[in-house]
């Protein structure tokens, strides 16, 4: 776990992002982790519910009033929950698929993208496996309408569970992980350009050295997970360079991976000052 910082406040602003895998079944962990991190802003992936079904009445007892949500029944679904109101709701689908990955909303004066890139399957051949085809014009539609809608000079974060491990120690083993879905080169090199597209900064990466490990995600194969430690960084958080001055401060949340029925995922949480 990186190091904890200073909480929430009227000085600036928390934003945490967390694939929760499932919002209902993960309500007690969103929960505890509010107990043991004030954060303003929370967005989620993986929200695997109707819009009717989504549980906001419980997101706003747990101190988030607010919120934009894009669900739907079942799989995927993307959400911001705030403690400050949240303006200019906008939904984004790619590749015609209106599977529920993006949305965009202004939070205090900053615009908040939650982004959950698909997964792309087992077999990293786009020719032979329609999801990974998928992730592929996934990222390139994303690298294409971000250099052109987005403003280096306008204060915006995409945050989220972009299901690529872009560096080397972003992953357990660079060798061995090469030819794995999230960790190959061309899924690297796309998620490269979609970053270039619209001088993305990696706050992550602000607080802890490219030169070392820094994971997000251990799956649930591994009996303990923290042993083995073979895990990844899919979730990630960029900043455009006009809000990089106000990043303060970084951290993992890995406690949660080791709570009672956790997401494979830990949260990621980032402090902004004024």
């Amino acid at each position: 776990m990186t190091a904890p910082f200073a909480g929430s406040g009227t000085d600036g602003l928390t934003v945490a992002s967390w694939n929760v895998n499932s919002l209902r079944l993960r309500l007690p962990q969103v929960a505890r982790l509010m107990e043991e991190r004030p954060i303003d802003v929370l967005c989620v992936q993986e929200i695997k519910a109707a819009p009717d079904k989504v549980p906001l009445m419980e997101m706003a007892a747990l101190g988030f009033p607010y919120h934009a949500v894009h669900s739907m029944p079942g799989y995927n679904g993307v959400g911001i929950f705030s403690r400050h109101p949240v303006e200019g709701q906008e939904t984004l689908d790619w590749c015609g698929k209106g599977d529920c990955r993006h949305i965009r909303a202004r939070v205090a004066g900053i615009d908040i993208h939650c982004l959950y890139v698909p997964a792309g399957g087992d077999l990293p051949d786009p020719e032979e496996n329609p999801k990974f085809r998928h992730k592929l014009d996934f990222i390139d539609a994303l690298t294409e309408w971000s250099a052109q809608a987005i403003d280096p000079d306008v204060p915006t974060v995409m945050t989220g569970d972009f299901n690529v491990a872009p560096l080397e120690t972003d992953v357990w083993d660079h060798k061995k992980m090469r030819r794995i879905i999230t960790h190959t080169p061309i899924e690297r090199e796309k998620l490269e350009a979609f970053q270039n597209s619209g001088s993305w900064v990696d706050a992550m990466r602000r607080f802890v050295s490219p030169e070392e490990k820094l994971f997000t995600w251990w799956s649930y194969r591994a009996r303990d997970w923290k042993a083995a430690n073979r895990g990844r960084r899919l979730d990630h958080f960029w900043v455009t360079p006009v809000l990089a001055c106000r990043l303060s401060g970084m951290e993992v949340f890995d406690a949660a991976r080791a709570w009672e029925k956790p997401s494979d995922h830990a949260p990621v949480i980032v402090r902004l000052s004024p």
